[in-house]
């Protein structure tokens, strides 16, 4: 079994012969953009792009801005899409509507041997947005993907649980989503789940259609939204977040509404997965084999296993003994306002605590250029219907030192999170410009 949809499984002869029917489609290109949604067909276009040994390119968005410098980047990129009306200016690939046919009387053996990949094969470019918001490209050859998520199946347990069928929240064409829900079951004869529900109901519904041992791959957004629908949750083996911590009482919820154990994954874009923890039992995580942290100039950077050259990380990170560390957020987190500090994990972990907040963030606002005074303030976002702007700052008062305190504090539907559940400061700012304004409270 390689996959299952709606419950039923998909087995491998099925997945060789769409696989060797989207390479033919894919025809002599040296990029595609693999923008398929279903889980399935992405992983089949993937599988066919390697064959075909055409580069996967996966961005974080597919905005009109995003794909035309990806056309920059790679000339005669190609988009293979599952979609009717896919909006993306590439020339595009349908992905087949119907799944290839196999033949009725004994098959091939040689449709049935597995393609053996060079492990130095140029797999995927993915990308970061970068300072400009111009995206950034790393480079993924295949046997460092291959190790990494390898090492990633023995430390959730996988091979000791058995064959896992695995659903995911996050799509595939997120370097977490890539590595744990896509490549974690093909490089270890585990089955993804073709769906990627988002309510809670379909998420629970689709869960509960898969044999066990099954395993939920999340975000702490979509648990915590998952929790508070109140739906019945089915047994899970296991769950597993990342994309930014998870705090532990969310965690400890987690495992015992699911009856289960839920693990966590650090990495980043630029490296992959690099380390994991059970939140439950501590704040520290443990790292890869052969991965080590260093300091230099007061920046960590991480090397060795499969990351293939010395990466700067972005986050504060304290060594705590061999092969392990404490997160203390990112750097670009940190907050000095009148010599006090402070960072925007700490001010939201204590904005979403308070009754009434159902979502909510601390972002950076940079005064007008006309002010010249180079100051950063802070502003807030927050779905909070049942509370007004003067009881939420006072709630905010009694936490947060009041230097601290947003302005403008925005009342909001909905925060503009992303597919992860990340939010992009850059959104986020956008509701706090002039024009954004009719919403910020006194």
């Amino acid at each position: 079994m390689v996959a299952y949809r709606a419950g039923a499984p998909i087995l491998v002869p099925q997945f060789l012969a769409d696989v060797r029917r989207v390479a033919t489609a894919l025809g002599p290109c040296g990029y595609v953009l693999n923008a398929c949604r279903d889980r399935y067909h992405f992983s089949v276009g993937f599988a066919a792009s390697l064959l075909s040994r055409i580069v996967s390119l996966l961005p974080s968005t597919h905005t009109p801005e995003v794909v035309r410098q990806l056309a920059a980047f790679a000339p005669g990129a190609v988009c293979l899409t599952d979609e009717d009306n896919c909006s993306i200016a590439l020339p595009l690939i349908r992905y087949p509507r119907e799944a290839a046919p196999l033949a009725s009387d004994a098959v091939d053996p040689a449709a049935l041997t597995v393609p053996q990949i060079d492990a130095g094969q140029l797999a995927a470019y993915v990308f970061t947005s970068g300072s400009t918001g111009t995206p950034v490209p790393h480079r993924k050859t295949w046997g460092p993907l291959v190790e990494c998520v390898r090492e990633e199946a023995n430390r959730l347990g996988l091979s000791a649980r058995g064959r896992c069928a695995i659903l995911a929240t996050v799509p595939p064409q997120h370097m977490y989503g890539f590595e744990s829900s896509v490549l974690i079951a093909l490089c270890n004869a585990h089955a993804l789940c073709a769906e990627r529900p988002f309510y809670p109901a379909d998420i629970a519904a689709v869960l509960e259609a898969l044999p066990r041992p099954r395993i939920l791959i999340s975000t702490p957004v979509h648990l915590r939204a998952l929790l508070a629908a109140g739906v019945a949750l089915p047994q899970t083996d296991l769950v597993v977040s990342a994309t930014a911590p998870l705090e532990p009482q969310l965690a400890a919820d987690t495992e015992q509404r699911f009856n289960t154990q839920l693990l966590e994954i650090y990495g980043s874009t630029e490296t992959g997965q690099i380390a994991t923890r059970r939140t439950t039992d501590g704040a520290e995580w443990s790292l890869w084999p052969g991965v080590t942290l260093s300091l230099r100039d007061g920046t960590t950077w991480a090397q060795g296993g499969h990351i293939e050259q010395p990466t700067r990380m972005y986050d504060l990170l304290e060594t705590v003994g061999a092969g392990r560390f404490r997160l203390h957020g990112r750097v670009t987190d940190l907050v000095n306002i009148a010599g006090k500090r402070t960072s925007l994990a700490y001010l939201n972990h204590q904005l979403n605590c308070i009754p009434g907040v159902e979502d909510g963030a601390f972002f950076h606002v940079e005064d007008s250029p006309a002010s010249h005074t180079g100051v950063t303030r802070l502003a807030a976002c927050v779905v909070a219907p049942q509370l007004d702007a003067a009881r939420l700052l006072e709630a905010l008062r009694q936490r947060i030192d009041a230097v601290f305190l947003p302005r403008p504090l925005l009342f909001v539907a909905r925060l503009p999170r992303n597919s992860t559940g990340k939010l992009p400061q850059e959104a986020l700012r956008s509701l706090a410009a002039p024009q954004g304004t009719s919403a910020s409270a006194p």
